[in-house]
């Protein structure tokens, strides 16, 4: 049995559904009867904890050949509310006896300080390590799918807003379900001892991004690169909190110094194409509007 948490998102999806396309026994652990209730259909094992409740997860993850586990980002958590959760999943998966459990992470988690909320994936990497499980950590470049958080932009003004300095620096970007596929291989045939994986992504530019987009929707979108001083008060308009606000900040500066590089015991390469994944996210924004 394989149990997987976050199903409720792009990577935890991927990664059941991999697993269920290969026959395996998965059980999802889901906040509510009702956010499992897709995943029973597929033919999953549906378990209810949240994820900052160590014992009711040690709970369902007892038994398990392998788990995948994540660290969500709490819209209005601050430090400690985010290291206490990374310290509720690495506990319960020490007290489950979990023998294999695959970590996504983020580039720049061996760092502790200086890196934004990747310092909280830092916090799960230690926690996990030190519970006795075999430990293969995801740590992944940019996501393709991040221009979900700035769709309402582009949508709504045409304007794609870019973080930075520069739209032209060449960055990996790997799409999450690739990231999913490296999540069931692991889980499938687990190492003899932990090991950190980079998952890293073809290579674009934020402004190849823009034009990607702007072909698929068949008008024009106008780039504006937002500078330091304004990053915090973009995403405060933006409606982020405070305090998050300054996290992501912290994580763009990190970004700009080249703090975010692989620096794991090997490489695994996406392969899919960043226009397929942007047709797939406007498809669906399409959909639920």
């Amino acid at each position: 049995m394989y149990t997987i948490t976050g199903v409720t998102g792009h990577v935890g999806g991927a990664a059941a559904r991999a697993l269920l396309e290969r026959g395996a026994p998965v059980r999802v652990v889901v906040r509510s009867a009702e956010k499992g209730a897709p995943w029973a259909d597929r033919g999953a094992e549906v378990a209810v904890a949240d994820l900052d409740d160590p014992v009711a997860l040690a709970e369902l993850l007892r038994g398990s050949d392998g788990a995948f586990v994540l660290l969500p980002t709490l819209p209005t958590g601050g430090d400690a509310e985010h290291r206490r959760m990374a310290g509720s999943i690495s506990e319960a998966v020490a007290a489950a006896g979990v023998p294999h459990v695959v970590a996504l992470s983020s580039l720049g988690a061996e760092l502790a300080e200086g890196t934004g909320p990747i310092r909280w994936l830092h916090h799960l990497e230690t926690g996990l390590g030190a519970g006795g499980a075999v430990v293969t950590v995801l740590r992944c470049c940019h996501f393709q799918e991040k221009v979900e958080t700035v769709l309402g932009a582009v949508l709504g003004a045409g304007i794609y807003p870019v973080f930075g300095e520069s739209a032209d620096v060449p960055t990996p970007m790997v799409a999450t379900h690739d990231i999913g596929e490296v999540v069931a291989r692991s889980l499938l045939a687990p190492p003899a001892s932990s090991e950190v994986i980079d998952v890293l992504g073809p290579t674009s530019t934020e402004r190849e991004v823009a034009d990607l987009l702007a072909e698929a929707l068949g008008r024009p979108l106008q780039l504006v690169t937002i500078p330091r001083e304004a990053w915090v008060p973009s995403m405060l308009d933006a409606g982020l909190p405070d305090a998050l606000a300054r996290e992501f900040a912290a994580l763009y500066e990190a970004e700009a110094r080249g703090l975010l590089q692989p620096q794991g015991d090997r490489t695994v390469h996406g392969t899919t194409p960043l226009r397929d994944t942007l047709h797939r996210v406007l498809a669906a924004q399409v959909t639920a509007a």
